[in-house]
């Protein structure tokens, strides 16, 4: 399966690649024999990723591959076996090299000058039931900040969709420090796909989270960005259709004397047309002098919510389930209670907000008991929003 994938409407590359080898060439490489690579180098757009310049100007391309027998697959798979190797140190070699030679697997590699791989996937495709499990996924770390992550996926459901047409689901576990990256890359950590359906094809890791993508039909996953570009402009566009922004009302009069008359809201020009209405007079206000702390506290739970350990904060414990959980923590505390205390501007300032959000660390410590991942996830979001405060401690 040597389905490849290169970039279009590229400017003129200043990069000297090579030319494509032949079969003796190959071989050599097979052996053990590198190949001369010319050094390349890139200047990237800031409003474009470096990955997608690259792929348009043919630095990289993404191929598919199998263990066909042929010198070119063993070539990529060796290299995409080394490269999971060095990224995912946790996971067993032996594993990984068993897996990704398998027959019955599937990969896809970002390639550089020639046959150099620095990103690739490994994939267990179940088109009969209609899934694909993500076994393995990772880019050299120096080419992380490129964007390779997100291209290479992009490419991945590209690839599933012509080659499996009737399979739209993947089913991954990643690791905690991966459960960001996959969010982003429309995972879910809820599992629609009946468990009936995958049980038993897929490998549990202990210490990993199981997370779902499903693919919808009508989206072209190599053109994401420039549909949401449109569609934003769309929305600009409506929204100035129907702004009044242009709108001009006449400004508040006062007569002789009327300056210490109270001034009913209602009476202010244009108030009413904005859809304002009485009732949200009664709604709490932060009072000026104290926005910039209240914009502060917001931003420190923007962060804390992105953080990749964090959603097991997303919700109330369930006491249903975790039926002793309140024998133990006396003062229950999660996001949903946060955010609620900030919107109805229950905080006296950003101290208060900490207190709540180390409340909730070390409740979750002392029910999980340490060398747990919950404890791990609490110390990991504790660390980053201690850093966060002292990155922003000069703000006033």
């Amino acid at each position: 399966m040597n389905d490849q994938v290169s970039g279009v409407n590229g400017h003129e590359s200043r990069i000297k690649l090579e030319d494509t080898m032949d079969e003796s060439q190959l071989n050599r490489l097979a052996t053990g024999v590198t190949v001369d690579a010319a050094k390349s180098s890139s200047t990237a757009l800031k409003s474009e990723k470096a990955a997608n310049i690259e792929l348009r100007k043919g630095v990289i391309k993404i191929e598919a591959v199998e263990n066909d027998g042929s010198p070119r697959s063993f070539i990529m798979l060796t290299q995409l076996k080394t490269l999971f190797q060095k990224q995912l140190p946790k996971m067993p070699r032996g594993y990984i090299a068993r897996l990704v030679y398998d027959s019955n697997s599937r990969c896809m590699g970002i390639i550089k000058r020639g046959l150099k791989v620095v990103g690739g996937i490994c994939f267990r495709p179940f088109p009969q039931r209609g899934f694909a499990e993500i076994v393995f996924f990772a880019t050299n770390s120096v080419d992380q900040v490129k964007g390779y992550g997100s291209m290479l996926m992009d490419h991945y459901k590209a690839h599933i969709r012509r080659t499996y047409p009737d399979m739209l689901h993947f089913l991954t576990y990643a690791d905690n420090y991966a459960v960001g990256y996959f969010r982003k890359q429309g995972f879910s950590q809820e599992i629609t796909l009946p468990r009936s359906v995958w049980a038993g094809y897929i490998k549990d890791y202990e210490g990993g989270t199981i997370m779902q993508c499903t693919m919808l039909r009508k989206v072209d996953y190599l053109r994401t960005k420039e549909v949401i570009a449109k569609q934003l402009e769309a929305v600009k566009t409506k929204m100035a259709e129907k702004s009044k922004d242009s709108v001009v009302y006449p400004g508040l009069q006062w007569g002789d004397g009327d300056e210490h008359k109270p001034l009913d809201p209602q009476d202010v020009p244009g108030l009413r047309e904005t859809g304002w209405t009485v009732d949200m007079a009664t709604e709490p206000v932060v009072p000026w002098y104290k926005v910039k702390e209240y914009n502060k506290m917001r931003r420190l739970m923007e962060a804390l919510h992105k953080h990749p350990d964090a959603f097991i904060f997303d919700r109330a414990v369930d006491t249903n389930i975790v039926t002793d959980y309140e024998d133990v923590i006396k003062k229950p505390m999660d996001f949903p209670k946060m955010d609620s205390k900030l919107s109805k501007n229950e905080y006296s300032n950003l101290d208060a907000l900490v207190a709540d959000a180390q409340l909730m660390f070390d409740n979750c410590r002392l029910y999980n008991g340490v060398g747990s991942n919950f404890h791990r996830y609490a110390d990991s979001t504790e660390a980053m929003m201690k850093n966060w405060l002292v990155e922003n401690e000069d703000e006033a």
